[in-house]
């Protein structure tokens, strides 16, 4: 449409998306309201994992203007590392492609509000879309060494990846309520693990640990501000880690408002590369962007890709 700015867009929609709440009727409205601005629009639903990540390095290689990811945390993640890989392929060395725009349809979406906040995802589109100058952020991204791994908005050990184990063994309980859910059953049970923190070259924790978070987004879980300081596009990560001498009930509470860091038990601070390493040499249960890691062993070693992802958001006024 004359004086819009995207041309072909393609929506990624995750049928099973919380709980089963994305299905093809709620994709179909955003293909409506996508089609107020863009000419052409091809939907398409993820079969299986990784998928996403498929369509989105596709949609990339044919030149596709905007992907739409509707899902929650993990369709949004696999379309950024399909379209940041796609990127890195290229032979000219030019980060370009597609830019990313995220409808939230899963249970945490801790993306689309690290992004838009609580705004309307209709609202989001329109902004996203009605405009002929759209307003790109160059998202960084984490790159988990040991696997080649990409993840958006962090990943986390301890603490982090056992609510995460928990949220799965209650996948009939809807929204946010699964996490809450699991927060109390992993509270419960949870115990310090023996942790070496290295950023950057410098040892900053070792001993005693229940979390450790890397990562660009404020949010995990769509509701602890795990990481507030962390700004998406600033080429840094942040990391928090929580030693095995603050409760994680007072943690909990604390992490409503970001008031955690603030605590003497808590290490919080910023670099490029991260090692985490269990000294006790058993595995380290980790997660990233609400996924279970598998092939990391007792060492995990955590990058940054500064600025690779082109994702869409409110102008900067707003």
């Amino acid at each position: 449409m004359p004086g819009w700015w995207a041309r072909t867009g393609l929506v990624v929609f995750n049928p099973v998306a919380g709980a089963g709440r994305t299905d093809r009727m709620a994709a179909d409205a955003v293909v409506r309201r996508c089609e107020r601005y863009v000419t052409d629009v091809t939907v398409v639903p993820t079969g299986y994992r990784g998928h996403a990540e498929e369509l989105a390095a596709k949609a990339a290689a044919d030149g596709i203007d905007v992907v739409i990811a509707v899902g929650g945390d993990g369709t949004t993640r696999e379309s950024a590392a399909g379209l940041v890989r796609a990127s890195l392929a290229r032979p000219d060395g030019i980060t370009g492609g597609p830019a990313l725009v995220n409808v939230p349809g899963g249970t945490a979406n801790s993306v689309f509000r690290e992004v838009w906040s609580d705004r309307p995802w209709e609202q989001a589109l329109d902004a996203a879309l009605g405009t002929s100058a759209p307003r790109i952020r160059r998202v960084d991204m984490a790159r988990i060494v040991e696997t080649g791994t990409l993840a958006l908005l962090g990943t986390g050990t301890g603490v982090v990846a056992e609510v995460l184990e928990a949220a799965n063994r209650l996948g009939s309980v809807p929204g946010r309520d699964r996490y809450r859910l699991a927060v109390a059953e992993t509270v419960r049970t949870a115990a310090p693990y023996p942790l070496r923190v290295t950023v950057d070259g410098t040892v900053v924790h070792d001993g005693p640990a229940y979390l450790t978070n890397i990562g660009g987004g404020r949010y995990r879980s769509g509701q602890f501000k795990l990481m507030p300081l962390s700004v998406l596009d600033d080429g840094l990560l942040d990391i928090c880690v929580v030693s095995g001498d603050l409760p994680l009930p007072e943690l909990l509470h604390l992490t409503q408002d970001g008031s955690h860091v603030d605590r003497p038990q808590v290490v919080y601070t910023r670099g490029r590369r991260f090692v985490l390493e269990r000294t006790d040499g058993s595995s380290l249960t980790c997660e990233y962007d609400g996924e279970s890691a598998t092939g990391i062993a007792s060492r995990c070693t955590v990058e940054i890709l500064p600025g690779v992802l082109p994702v869409l958001a409110p102008s900067a006024e707003e």
